[in-house]
């Protein structure tokens, strides 16, 4: 996961107020209860100390969004009166939490959040089709291409005189359409990067698409038999299938790497204190940590992002940080993985037995020490 859109969050010099608020209206009275779990998070970050300012933006974003009902949940992260960063989540997380800290607790939104692929979903028909492409900064770009209707794109009955030369006119249209939404299928994910490709609608039209794309984009490419519109709720899922295989294949080849660079000593290391120096040193490419939202394990952090070790004592007399805080390590190691363009994988709790099953942290590294 490129954790390059956090960057801006790490701006300010906290404290940060982070909240995941369940807005779920599953039941009849569901938002009274979704009201009702709000105050109670409210009250969470009064007694944590949050000041005034900070808490009155983050009232007003839920109450907006109750007002609204336009998701599941949020995740915000504020500080110095302003809200941040406020992402609608799919579903919310499993336990409502509100938190005040020197760092923003950004794992159980980066947990669900997962690997966003670039990717993009093509309908095709005989005269043209739509393509829909979101960029990893969800940008979505929707275009519609209408193909050559001059000669008639269905087939003639048997038996017409002239049935040679129309079927010939109907196999010249179809190609040459295909060739058109092919070459815009290239074009739009070259534009926007496509790491998955979903190409659904009618079956020859399909095949005669795939027979002219190139094959940096057939590589990417999964065909679908759905012959449906470009927002019909199947071809969705169908996608979502898709990226929730990316995801999983992305996980399997980092985690694959990191078994095999620790077994040879080189580019790998495993426990907090050996992380938590290679971040600091700017040596990692890729963070590994579980899905553990309740992890009690601790860093000290500065200022700087790179201000991270094992003990306060470390911080103040190896790196002269007057005034260390004791913060969440997921979210230091975050902070700092972010500053020196590391990314990260979310290793999942519930996942199958496989590379990197006992590790709680870790990372690839870039280089050796």
């Amino acid at each position: 996961m490129d954790l390059s859109f956090l960057k801006s969050l790490y701006e300010r010099p906290g404290p940060y107020a982070s909240v995941y608020a369940d807005l779920s209206r599953t039941t009849e009275d569901a938002s009274k209860a979704a009201e009702l779990r709000w105050r109670a998070l409210r009250e969470e970050l009064e007694d944590q100390g949050t000041p005034p300012d900070t808490l009155h933006a983050i009232e007003q974003t839920i109450e907006e969004e109750l007002w609204d009902r336009r998701s599941e949940g949020l995740a915000i992260f504020a500080a110095d009166g302003k809200v941040l960063h406020m992402e609608r989540l799919r579903e919310p997380i499993p336990n409502d939490r509100a938190t005040l800290g020197a760092l923003p607790d950004v794992l159980p939104y980066l947990a669900q959040r997962g690997e966003r692929f670039p990717h993009l979903l093509a309908v095709v028909d005989r005269r043209g089709g739509v393509i829909d492409c979101v960029t990893a900064e969800g940008r979505h770009t929707h275009i519609e291409v209408k193909g050559d209707e001059d000669y008639p794109i269905r087939k003639t009955k048997a038996g017409d005189w002239n049935q040679s030369r129309f079927q010939r006119s109907s196999e010249n249209v179809w190609k040459a359409n295909a060739k058109q939404f092919a070459q815009e299928i290239v074009r739009a994910a070259e534009k926007c990067g496509a790491r998955a490709i979903v190409i659904a609608g009618d079956t020859r039209a399909r095949t005669a698409v795939l027979d002219e794309v190139s094959d940096r984009v057939l590589e990417h490419t999964v065909e679908t038999d759905k012959n449906t519109s470009i927002d019909a709720p199947e071809l969705e899922a169908e996608l979502q299938r898709v990226l929730e295989l990316k995801t999983t294949e992305r996980i399997m080849n980092v985690a694959e790497r990191f078994d095999r660079e620790l077994a040879l000593g080189e580019r790998a290391v495993a426990g907090l204190p050996a992380t938590a120096k290679a971040v600091r040193e700017g040596r990692v490419e890729t963070l590994l940590l579980a899905d553990d939202l309740d992890s009690d394990a601790r860093l000290w952090v500065g200022p700087d992002p790179a201000d991270i070790a094992m003990s306060a004592e470390e911080l103040r007399d190896e790196f002269g940080v007057r005034e260390p805080l004791a913060e969440r390590a997921d979210a230091a190691l975050v902070r700092a993985a972010a500053a020196t363009d590391g990314e990260l994988v979310v290793l999942p709790s519930n996942g199958p037995e496989g590379p990197a099953q006992n590790i709680h942290v870790g990372a690839v590294l870039r280089f050796t020490a």
